[in-house]
């Protein structure tokens, strides 16, 4: 480990318990940083997690892409300059019960893509923005899939607002936090939708990629043109 780090540092990865975050810490103190690469060696197959249980325990992480020895561009994380934020400890562990509940009250239905399987209960407002303070939201979590949730975690990793901001009150007016009200997907001005076709609805789904194929089109393209359509 590299003793030239801050004594509170030092001392703070070596209290660390969550095994993910500790990999992480470990590799960046001893080597100054680790790879998406790296992560996936060790089994982390979505680095982007392991970087926020490191941010989420109140250590400061840089992202930079670099070109690893294949030519593929890859994110490196290291530590940044902020000191640490003594507030954040990791978030809390919800309840088995309480974990259900959010469940049951969701209808068992992912909020994005509607998919009812690998579901998730995910902070609405980002851990790394909020902490645990959007507890006092109204609804301050959300049922993902784990899919919407892998998407959800890189768009925010990579959003002006967790680099620079972090405004909770920029999170709450994202499509990752309300996909129903919302003015900005990750800061930027976009509308989006995310769907998952199901039982009888696989033909319907089935018919649309045909006709996409036959006009060398992508899916999206071939719904919105079907949407155009309908307009004129």
């Amino acid at each position: 480990m590299d003793n030239r780090l801050p004594k509170d540092v030092l001392e703070r990865i070596a209290a660390v318990k969550n095994k993910r975050a500790r990999i992480v810490l470990d590799k960046i103190a001893a080597s100054g940083s680790i790879t998406t690469d790296e992560l996936k060696e060790i089994g982390y197959n979505h680095p982007p997690r392991a970087a926020r249980d490191v941010r989420e325990l109140g250590f400061s992480l840089e992202t930079r892409m670099i070109t690893g020895s294949t030519g593929r561009r890859m994110a490196s994380y290291a530590f940044g300059d902020k000191p640490l934020e003594s507030s954040k400890r990791g978030r809390k562990q919800l309840p088995k019960k309480l974990r259900n509940q959010i469940i049951d009250e969701a209808g068992h239905r992912c909020r994005i893509c509607g998919a009812d399987n690998n579901l998730q209960v995910d902070h609405r407002i980002p851990y790394e923005i909020a902490g645990e303070s959007s507890q006092s939201d109204a609804h301050p979590y959300q049922i993902l899939c784990g899919s919407c949730n892998k998407t959800k975690s890189w768009e925010c990793e990579h959003c002006a607002n967790l680099l620079v901001a972090r405004n909770p009150a920029s999170c709450r007016t994202c499509y990752w936090a309300d996909q129903q009200s919302y003015s900005h997907v990750a800061m930027r001005e976009q509308r989006r939708i995310d769907m998952v076709w199901m039982g009888g609805e696989v033909k319907k789904f089935d018919s649309l990629k045909a006709a996409a194929s036959r006009r060398g089109a992508s899916i999206a393209d071939e719904i919105k043109r079907r949407i155009a359509s309908s307009e004129q």
